[in-house]
Order: C-alpha cells, then structure tokens, then sequence
C-alpha cells in the first residue's frame, strides 16, 4: 500500500521481485479519514499479508491493531505518533512551503517525480493530517507476524520510531539494506528480500 502524494506505480520496480506471488497494488481512496482508509484496507487485505511504506504502513498499523484476520504484514516507515512526534515535523515544513511537491520531496528524495500521483493540495493536507494524528496500538494476534522496517539510511528518527514501537508494543523490527524511507522505488530489490524473508519465515 502506498503513502501520500504517490500513487500505486510506485511498486513498479518492486513487483517484479516478487515473482510467484499475487500482488496487488490498489489506489487508496485519499478520504482523509483514517477510519474510512483502514476499513477499506481491511476488507482488501483480509486473509492477505499486507505490504505498506510511509502512509500506506501507518495505515497498514491500523489495520493490524484493529483485529483484521491476515497472514500477516511488512511495513516500512510508518507514522508513530506521540511515540516519536517530531518525526513528521519536517515534512509538515516542507509541505508548508512548497505543497505536495515540497512535502514529497522532503519524504522521498530526489528520486520522486509529480507523474507518481495526481492529486492537489488539500487532498495532501488532509492526509498529511490524517497521518500527524495517527497513534498505533500492539498488534492483533489475528494479524499474523507483523514486522516494521527501517531503511539503513535512514536518519536517525526513524530508527528512533522503529525502536519505540519494538519497545512500547513488541513488534518486530528489521533494516532494509542501503534504503532510506522510498524504499520500494529506490532499493526494491532489497525491500522486496526482507518482504521474502517475512514470508518464508511464516510459513517455516
């Protein structure tokens, strides 16, 4: 699942990684509403294991904190709330003052270009605030083996939320090899061994 001001072609370089998998790669609906996008993707990941990166994994938290039978999740970078609360403060900066291009710029580097999404400002406020007013809970035993990963590049906030959710709720954490957070596009090759990795460690 993706995250804000990106669209599913964002997994492009990523799918093919995943050769001998189903994989599907949705539009989400951009409600702004954080009930509404984790029921939506609750009802679309049941029974799946459910891969997400920035907002797409915050909301991938929601949907494995909230009892949604599934096989189980790999989610990259997602939002933490009060556990880390500065973490969002740049891109909140950036989005200030350059809009959906200053904001993805800021959250995905030099690598992201305006033809990954079509959307506008407001609808990007209204995530951007969806996602600032997220606070996680542990997972489900019903979501099956959930791990939070960190890019190894990434700055140090990041490991600091990935920490704070191993530390407060138990989930398990790992590194994607040289990706900072737009992992999938940047090093899917190396994403998309960890989300292997998962995979064949849950059905061992």
């Amino acid at each position: 699942m993706h995250g804000t001001a990106t669209s599913p072609a964002v997994w492009d370089r990523l799918v093919p990684y995943l050769e001998g998998y189903d994989v599907q790669t949705p539009q989400r609906p951009r409600t702004g509403d954080l009930v509404r996008e984790a029921d939506w993707l609750a009802d679309l990941a049941r029974g799946s294991w459910l891969v997400g990166m920035s907002g797409g994994a915050t909301l991938g938290l929601a949907v494995v904190a909230g009892g949604t039978p599934l096989a189980g999740a790999v989610l990259h970078e997602p939002a933490v709330g009060s556990l880390c609360p500065d973490l969002l403060a740049p891109v909140a900066a950036a989005f200030d003052r350059g809009g959906t291009q200053g904001l993805a710029r800021a959250l995905y580097g030099d690598s992201w270009t305006p033809s990954m999404v079509e959307t506008d400002d407001p609808t990007t406020a209204a995530e951007l605030a969806m996602f600032r007013e997220f606070e996680p809970g542990p997972p489900s035993a019903a979501a099956g083996e959930v791990v939070v990963t960190v890019g190894a590049s990434s700055p140090e906030p990041r490991h600091r939320a990935a920490r704070a959710l191993a530390e407060r709720w138990g989930y398990a954490t790992r590194p994607v090899p040289g990706a900072a957070h737009f992992a999938a596009w940047d090093h899917p090759q190396a994403f998309a061994g960890v989300v292997r990795a998962a995979l064949t460690c849950a059905r061992a």
